[in-house]
C-alpha cells in the first residue's frame, strides 16, 4: 500500500473518532445545560478550550451560550476542530483513499458532511431542536461506525484506520479525564459523589457500565480505573493502546520497516506503561503526572509511526 493511502486512511478514521467524540461530549453538556437554572448557567469554557481554537474574546462572548457554542463547534470555519472542518478532511481522505474503502463507507462519510453543511442544520442547532439534531448526529457516527465494521475488508487499509482510531480514542479519553480530575485537583482521596463524575462517564459512553461494575463509594479511584485501566471499557487507555497493538502487529509482519525494532520498542514502553500499573502507582506519581506521561508517550509513538509509514520529516 502507498504511504499516501495509509495516511489517508488513518487520518479518515482519527477525523471521524474526534468527531463522535465531539458530539459525545457537546449532546451530554447540553442536556446538563437544560436542567440548571438561571442562577446556575452551565459555562462551556473547558470544552472550548479543548476542542476548538477560539481565543479570549471568543469564549468570554459564547462560553454560556450553549446555542452558539453548537454553531462554533458544529459550524464555524476559523474554528479548525468544527465538525465541518473536521468532516471536509476526513471526506476528502476518503475521496483520495476511495478505491480503498467501500462504497458504504464512502457513502455514509459523504452524507454526514452534506447534512453538516446544510443551512437547516446550523438553523436547528439554534432552535429548541438543537437536540434532536446533535441526536441525529449521533445516529450517523454511529451508523458510519457499524458500517465501517461489517463493509470494510480485513487488510492494510483497515489496519491504518483502526491505529488512527484508538489513537485518537485514547487521546480524547485523557483530555476529558485530566479536565474532570483537575477540577478536584487530582485529589484521589477527594469524595465527590457519582453525580460529579456522571458527565465524564456520559461523555465517555461509560456511566451505565460504571454502575454495572463498581459497588464501593469511592468514586474517584473507581472512575480513575474505569478510564485507565478497565479492559472491558471500550474507551478505557487500556482499551485503545491494546486494540492499537493488536493492529501494528499486522501493520509491522506485513510491511517489515527498517525501524521495525525502534518503533516495536517505543510502543513497548507506552504498552507496559499501562498494563503494568494500578491506581497505587499513579497515587505515587500523582494523576497529572501519570496522564501527562501517557500523553506524551502516545504522542512520541504517533510521530515515530508517521516517520516510519507516512515518510513524514
Amino acid at each position: 500500500m502507498l504511504s499516501r493511502i495509509a495516511d489517508s486512511l488513518y487520518w479518515l478514521d482519527r477525523y471521524m473518532e474526534r468527531t463522535e467524540g465531539i458530539i459525545r461530549i457537546l449532546r451530554t453538556e447540553y442536556v446538563l445545560s437544560l436542567d440548571k437554572s438561571q442562577e446556575n448557567i452551565t459555562s462551556w469554557r473547558s470544552i472550548l478550550e479543548i476542542f476548538s481554537h477560539a481565543d479570549e474574546e471568543k469564549m468570554q462572548l459564547i462560553e454560556y451560550n450553549g446555542n452558539m457554542v453548537l454553531q462554533y463547534v458544529f459550524s464555524d470555519t476559523s474554528n479548525n476542530n468544527s465538525l465541518k472542518v473536521l468532516l471536509n478532511r476526513a471526506r476528502e481522505n476518503a475521496r483520495g483513499a476511495q478505491d480503498h474503502i467501500t462504497k458504504e463507507v464512502w457513502e455514509q462519510v459523504n452524507h454526514m458532511y452534506h447534512s453538516v453543511n446544510s443551512p437547516q442544520f446550523v438553523n436547528r442547532l439554534t432552535s429548541q431542536d438543537a437536540l434532536p439534531a446533535l441526536d441525529r448526529m449521533t445516529d450517523m457516527i454511529t451508523l458510519y461506525n457499524g458500517v465501517a465494521g461489517s463493509t470494510m475488508p480485513r487488510s492494510m487499509g483497515w489496519y491504518f484506520m483502526n491505529i488512527g482510531k484508538f489513537i485518537e480514542r485514547c487521546l480524547i479519553t485523557i483530555e476529558m479525564t485530566n479536565l474532570y480530575f483537575s477540577n478536584i485537583n487530582y485529589d484521589l482521596e477527594d469524595t465527590r459523589d457519582i453525580l460529579y463524575w456522571r458527565n465524564l462517564l456520559l461523555s465517555l459512553s461509560g456511566y451505565e457500565l460504571h454502575l454495572k461494575t463498581y459497588r464501593s463509594n469511592k468514586h474517584t479511584l473507581n472512575v480513575l480505573d474505569q478510564v485507565l485501566f478497565n479492559r472491558e471499557f471500550t474507551r478505557s487507555v487500556h482499551y485503545s493502546i491494546a486494540k492499537m497493538d493488536h493492529y501494528l502487529k499486522h501493520v509491522i509482519t506485513k510491511n517489515n520497516p527498517p525501524q521495525k525494532e525502534k518503533l516495536t520498542k517505543e510502543f513497548g514502553r507506552l504498552m507496559s506503561l499501562i498494563e503494568y500499573a494500578d491506581s497505587e502507582q499513579v497515587k505515587n506519581v500523582s494523576t497529572e503526572n501519570f496522564l501527562d506521561l501517557i500523553r506524551s508517550q502516545l504522542l512520541q509513538f504517533n510521530k515515530l509511526f508517521a516517520q516510519v509509514f507516512f515518510s513524514y520529516s
